[in-house]
């Protein structure tokens, strides 16, 4: 035998030798990490390929199977074909667990296959191994986390919806103290979801519902009951006005918070429509296009321009435009938001509303007509002092949208509600043998 066929031979030798040592020692950690009462793990093999692990598990003698209807022990009477259950690599190995199920004639519940505490019903994944992937399925997208694990997207996405369902399953509701809703898009076209969050002492999707009209916001209430509804003293909302009425009917005892943030855009919108409508009409009459690239301008806040967007800001503010009006208007509510006293805030409020009713700037004037149509509402942040807001519900939104745009969007309502509850829900899981993260 020539040089080069001593070394093949011999690396053909420790090959097989390095492969009966892993199959060995994996079943050596197998009985020490992940072992159940009533089955033994028989031995483990590589398959032809070299690529596959194989674990044949086989029932210790003695022990009864257990009825998967009733879950309880009983007599099996034959086996069916051996099965195949996927478990969590080692080694760079795919790892399958070979298993022949036995049928038993339960007293109460008929012929039934039995119950494996390593799997569930005709799942071809182990538990272990869908919790795994469900875990790794929050850092990474589903679709990365199957190339890494060399497996497909629906076993992923059915590794998030069994650990989504046992966790919506075992979670303790109550007690609400304060919540948040808004709706979010999650398709192209008037696709909305209606997002409800818990965010007092613990911060929390509790709830996605499909649309955003009364109905979808009345399912959150009738799943949470009328004893955890009466119990919630802060609500944040937009002013959507299918939300209004259902807190008005469902929550009537809670502070009631508009959202900042909703005020703030809009009034950003106003004037951004004020300006675009300036521009135009001076470009039509032939003036200097001085509105020209001025739009962050004059939406951003003072302390965040740049240099240059500072020194057009000040060129600007000496002309008498309309544009430069509404801006110094806008400007001028953010000391709205600085008061303390609800009284003072609304005396405040009734001016500010008072001074751009004579402005005549429509948009302007269309905000102030909102301000004052929900005054109270508005003033409630005040009498909350300034303890709920609708940041936490805005921070909340920017992950959904993270969590949706890992995998570049979801396709259907169902696996965007399983994304998000995983993501958000802050949901229980199941308790572990062993866990291998």
């Amino acid at each position: 035998m020539t040089a080069c066929g001593r070394v093949r031979a011999c690396d053909t030798v420790w090959g097989f030798v390095l492969r009966v040592r892993i199959a060995m020692e994996l079943t050596t950690i197998l009985n020490q990490c992940y072992r159940f009462r009533g089955f033994v793990y028989e031995r483990a093999r590589f398959s032809t390929d070299k690529k596959i692990l194989e674990v044949h598990v086989r029932p210790r003698r003695g022990s009864d199977p257990t009825c998967s209807g009733c879950q309880q022990r009983t007599r099996g009477y034959d086996h069916l074909e051996e099965r195949r259950f996927e478990f969590i690599p080692l080694w760079g190995f795919l790892v399958f667990f070979l298993y022949r199920m036995r049928r038993v004639n339960c007293g109460r519940c008929g012929i039934l296959v039995e119950e494996v505490p390593w799997g569930m019903g005709k799942h071809q994944l182990t538990k272990v191994y869908m919790q795994f992937l469900a875990h790794w399925a929050r850092k990474l997208s589903w679709k990365e986390v199957a190339e890494s694990f060399q497996t497909s997207w629906e076993k992923v996405c059915d590794s998030v919806q069994y650990v989504v369902q046992w966790g919506l399953k075992h979670r303790t509701l109550g007690p609400i103290f304060a919540m948040g809703v808004d709706e979010l898009q999650y398709a192209k076209g008037q696709k909305y979801l209606t997002l409800v969050y818990q965010i007092d002492d613990l911060t929390r999707l509790l709830w996605v519902g499909k649309g955003r009209t009364v109905e979808t916001f009345e399912d959150f209430f009738a799943m949470i009951g009328r004893e955890l509804s009466s119990q919630i003293e802060f609500v944040c909302s937009d002013m959507w006005k299918p939300y209004l009425r259902v807190i008005r009917e469902k929550c009537s005892q809670a502070l009631h918070i508009l959202d900042r943030f909703h005020i703030v855009a809009k009034m950003n919108e106003a004037l951004d429509e004020v300006r675009a409508s300036e521009a135009r009409k001076m470009s039509a009459a032939g003036h200097e296009p001085l509105l020209k690239k001025t739009r962050w301008c004059l939406l951003k806040r003072k302390q965040n321009l740049t240099p240059k967007q500072s020194f057009r800001l000040r060129e600007l503010l000496h002309y008498n435009l309309k544009t430069v009006r509404a801006y110094l208007l806008k400007e001028d509510f953010h000391q709205f938001w600085e008061y303390d006293s609800p009284s003072w805030a609304g005396k405040f409020l009734d001016e500010w509303c008072r001074q751009t009713m004579r402005s005549r700037i429509e948009p302007m004037k269309k905000i102030a007509k909102m301000l004052r149509s929900h005054r109270d509402l508005i003033l409630n942040y005040f009498k909350a002092r300034k303890v709920i807001s609708s940041g936490v519900v805005e921070g909340l939104n920017n992950k959904a949208k993270v969590t949706m745009r890992k995998s570049y969007g979801f396709r259907t309502f169902r696996v965007t509600e399983l994304a998000l509850y995983h993501t958000l829900g802050k949901l229980p899981e199941p308790e572990l043998i062993h866990r291998f993260y």
